[in-house]
This record gives C-alpha cells, structure tokens and sequence, in this order.
C-alpha cells in the first residue's frame, strides 16, 4: 500500500511574540526542517505534501530543498480542516495518509511507522498517550462542573494516519454538514469508524510558544550526547603557492605546500570533527588521490565534511582552534576566518574561536619552516547512531 503524508505548516503562529514557531530556530535548526527530516528518514513513507501559507512559502521551499519524498508544496486555508483537504486534494496516489503538524518537531521516523504499521489493517491511529493531568470541566464563569474520570482520557496528537478514502470521505462529509473540527480524527468518528490511539512512548509535544522551545531543545539534548574531538595539522611553506587560513587568503605571503590549498587551520578543524564523530580523520575521507581536492578550497571540504557528520546524526556545535605561525602577523585577519570559518560549519560566529600563537623561536616552527594549528570541535550526536569510520557515508 502506497503511503503519502500532509505536513501542516500554515498556522499563524499567534502565541510566538511575533516570531514563526516553524521556522524557530531548535538546537540549531528551524522546527520544521527538524519535522521534515523525520518524515523523510521514514522507510513507510512514500510521497508527501507540505501545506504552507503564502507568506512563508519561500522559506518552506528551501526546507524543503534536497528531500525526495516531497512532491508538493501547497497554500493551506483558513482553517486547519482546510488545509489538510488542500493537502488531501493533492496527494491522490496514496492508500494511507499520515497527518502530521509541522510543529511537532520531535516525532521520530520509528513513530510515524509504528501508526503506519496498525493503519495498514484499516483502522485509523492516532497518536496519543495518558492525561497525566487532572481534568477539570467549567463554565463560562470559569467554575468547575466536574471532574472526569482521568483513567479514560487520552491526550491526543499527531501523526493521525487513515486510509485515504476514509479520511477523503470524512472530510467530505464535514464540508457538506458544515461541521468544524479540532482534528480529523473527530471527523472520521463522525462516520462511525473506528479509530485507536497509539501510545508512542516519547514526548511529542507542539510548538506553540517560545517556551515550547526551550522544553523541545532539553528533551533532544535527552536524546543525543555532546562529543568532543581533537584536530592538528602543519605544513611547510612552499614557494609559488597562496597563503590560505581559514578560507581567509593572506596576500603577498608565501603559501604552504600541500594537495589541496594546504590550509592547516581548516584542516585541523576538519580533523576534529570528524574525530568528535567518530568518523576517522582526513586522510581516510579526503585522501590524496582524491582529484577533486588537488589546490581546491579547503572551505569547501569543511562543508562536506558537515554534510557527512549530518549523515552519521552529528552536528557541530561549537570550534577552538590556534595558529602557531612565526609569520605572518595573523591578527588582522582572525576575524575574517572566523566568518568564512562559521559559514562554512553552518554556526553563529560566536560559536568559532580562533586564536594565533608563536613557536617562540623553538623547532621548526620557531625557525619559519611552516604553519601548525590545533584544533577542539564539540558535536551533538544522536545517541545509538552506528558509525563505520571507513564507510563512504
């Protein structure tokens, strides 16, 4: 059975102070691209529909670069109920449909085919868990006129996964009663079919406020480990060659020999971040027989070595690095490393320090022969990600 899934991502973000809870940044990366991904990662997902609002659609569509399953970007409507019939409307190939808020960052690829999995025998799932709190029913006065019994209740969420025609119908039927509803669950029980609440077993909790994303980013970090790793390189200087450190060129010096631009500083920082990731060193993922890299910019291997750190469920999160040079004087341009530097890693400026030093006239470094630099990277790492260090990942 073929399986589509609408993503909602047209909401107002009313209770936001003025920022979009979509595009919020969580633990280094917009909500959404967070919820986009888990869908993605998803081996029971097929096709999907991302339903966005006219004034966030160019942002959406670059979330949305590079993920395969995505076969449409859409304009939601006024209502929720909307939007999803917009989705649903285009999304004609699928047997099951999941829908899922876009401000659910933290559902997992194993959630949504868990739901899958128990839809696919033509019951409609919801995911959902326990009331853990004590539910009190009042009047327009705010006065409590009871108390239900808790054991019952369920607190609901997303994904909500249906047979298509089910849902198709439920909403069809919604739209000719004139029948308005939270979530299309409460629709389709309109039908009188039955649907199941599945426990996932994990937060699952909806951006809503910017509080909302400070309890997100501390139950990710519950998911994940931060890592440390340790990067150095040098090179000799070389006649005839350019003077690159950091992505930053230093003219009218003489560079360093080396494959590529031998840019020791990028270098160690690449080193350190793999190593924090466990994905070996330099050499193994850009080894010299590599034509691709012969005097090419070594910024540009830093931003593939993040790539590969992102495919092992890695991210950077902050770099240290020092120069020990004789010469030049490097000061005048640590801050322009530190930008190409932080483009290149995909962090704030704030994030990446570099510092210059002397060999204070000791070794061959003290005598001008060449450049070193050490570097300490910090990662956060999904935890019970395998990695093969000698992998092509």
């Amino acid at each position: 059975m073929r399986v589509g899934a609408i993503v909602l991502a047209a909401g107002s973000s009313r209770r936001m102070g003025g920022g979009d809870k979509l595009l919020a940044d969580l633990a280094g990366r917009p909500v959404l691209s967070r919820t986009l991904s888990a869908f993605e990662e998803c081996d029971a997902i097929d096709d999907m529909v991302v339903v966005t609002s006219p004034a966030n659609r160019a942002a959406v569509t670059e979330l949305c670069r590079g993920l395969s399953k995505v076969r449409a970007l859409v304009n939601g409507g006024r209502e929720r109920q909307d939007s999803v019939w917009a989705g649903l409307s285009t999304l004609r190939a699928a047997d099951i449909v999941a829908v899922h808020d876009g401000a659910r960052p933290l559902i997992t690829p194993g959630g949504i085919a868990a739901c899958i999995e128990r839809a696919q025998e033509g019951t409609s799932v919801i995911a959902g868990g326990p009331a853990v709190d004590t539910i009190k029913v009042v009047d327009e006065g705010e006065r409590v006129q009871a108390t239900p019994d808790r054991q019952p209740l369920r607190a609901v969420a997303t994904p909500q996964v249906f047979l298509t025609a089910t849902l198709r119908q439920a909403h069809e039927a919604a739209q000719r009663d004139g029948v308005l509803a939270t979530d299309d669950a409460a629709l389709v029980e309109r039908l009188g079919e039955p649907v199941v609440v599945h426990d996932l077993g994990a937060p699952n909790p909806k951006i809503t406020s910017p509080e909302d994303l400070s309890i997100a980013e501390a139950l990710l970090g519950a998911r994940s480990e931060v890592r440390t790793g340790i990067g150095i390189d040098s090179h000799r200087f070389g006649e005839g060659r350019r003077l690159v450190l950091g992505g930053a060129e230093i003219l009218g010096e003489v560079g360093l020999a080396g494959h590529s631009d031998a840019d020791v500083l990028t270098h160690a920082i690449i080193d350190a971040l793999l190593g924090a990731a466990g994905l070996g060193d330099i050499g193994a993922q850009f080894g010299t027989g590599d034509p691709r890299w012969s005097d090419g910019d070594s910024t540009l291997m830093l931003v593939e070595a993040v790539s590969k750190l992102a495919e092992a469920g890695a991210r950077p999160q902050s770099v240290d690095a020092t120069v020990i040079a004789e010469r030049p004087r490097l000061r005048p341009y640590i801050e322009r490393m530190r930008m190409r530097l932080s483009e290149a890693l995909q962090l704030d400026i704030s994030a990446v320090n570099v510092a210059a030093t002397t060999a204070e006239g000791m070794g061959a470094l003290g005598r001008a022969e060449g450049i070193a630099a050490h570097a300490v990277a910090t990662v956060r790492m999904r935890r019970g990600v395998p990695v093969d260090a000698g992998a092509d990942v």
